[in-house]
């Protein structure tokens, strides 16, 4: 009888050790988030005037990259580009307080209704056209370009590049400052390309063989692009030179900039 006991204690102490075994065993299985990261799709508005005339009629195309997977830093960069946009699309002496691409258009459509009805025979059809690329993207830099054409009348239209950089992880736009660690010594450096590039003596005024640098100074573009070969000068037809003469450009390569350079 003792025995018979001592084997049922046993066998219920071993059962006991077993379930609290079972019971404190436990399994942890952990996720890592992936970091959110911006990514662009692009974004496309267009709209003709509705008063009848041949072919092309007056109209309005934007094509432009959207933003998003980071919120405040895509609407950062959504919010650039429409203002940068609504500089351009405008008919008068100063843009539009256009909120939206819809409203944009609208309002200069209805500039050309306006006066296609006042003066039907002097009717010209305008145009307007923005299409934006990923230009270059970087884990530093996002550099988003638009070219744009715009034709309200006149012997020609205006064509041109902006160029509009980011910071990539924030969307905050970027200044001359924030690119190079030394703004005044880069403008000096490019200044010497520039001179070698259109044949300007040193010794010789920057405007000396007709170009049109306010005050006679060099001065950096209003437009850099950064390239996968180099950092891109950009000057649009008019801000230095003529019409005529069109769009002046260096490019410096990375090899000759990165000494100049913060971030690329």
């Amino acid at each position: 009888m003792k025995y018979c006991l001592t084997l049922i204690l046993s066998v219920l102490l071993l059962t006991s050790c077993k379930k609290d075994k079972e019971e404190t065993t436990t399994e942890y299985t952990t996720t890592t988030e992936k970091p959110a990261v911006l990514t662009f799709t692009d974004k496309v508005y267009s709209k003709k005037t509705m008063l009848a005339g041949p072919e092309p009629r007056t109209y309005v195309d934007i094509n432009v990259p959207d933003a998003s997977g980071i919120p405040v830093a895509g609407d950062s960069i959504n919010n650039k580009i429409f203002r940068t946009v609504r500089s351009i699309v405008y008919f008068g002496e100063k843009p539009t307080d256009a909120t939206s691409y819809k409203e944009l258009m609208t309002s200069f459509i209805e500039s050309y209704d306006e006066l296609a009805k006042k003066f039907p025979k002097d009717a010209m059809a305008w145009e307007a056209k923005i299409k934006g690329t990923v230009d270059y993207k970087t884990d530093s830099i996002i550099g988003i370009k638009l070219n744009n054409y715009m034709f309200t009348g006149g012997a020609h239209g205006y064509a041109g590049d902006r160029s509009l950089l980011f910071n990539a992880k924030t969307g905050r736009s970027l200044q001359y400052s924030d690119i190079f660690k030394d703004e005044k010594a880069f403008t000096a450096f490019a200044e010497k390309k520039f001179r070698a590039k259109y044949k300007i003596p040193a010794g010789k005024s920057i405007n000396s063989t007709g170009l049109m640098f306010e005050e006679n100074k060099f001065v950096l573009p209003q437009n850099i692009f950064f390239k996968e070969n180099g950092l891109l000068l950009f000057y649009n037809a008019y801000e230095v030179a003529a019409y005529a003469e069109q769009q002046k450009e260096v490019l410096i390569p990375y090899s000759e900039a990165d000494a100049y350079l913060k971030m690329k």
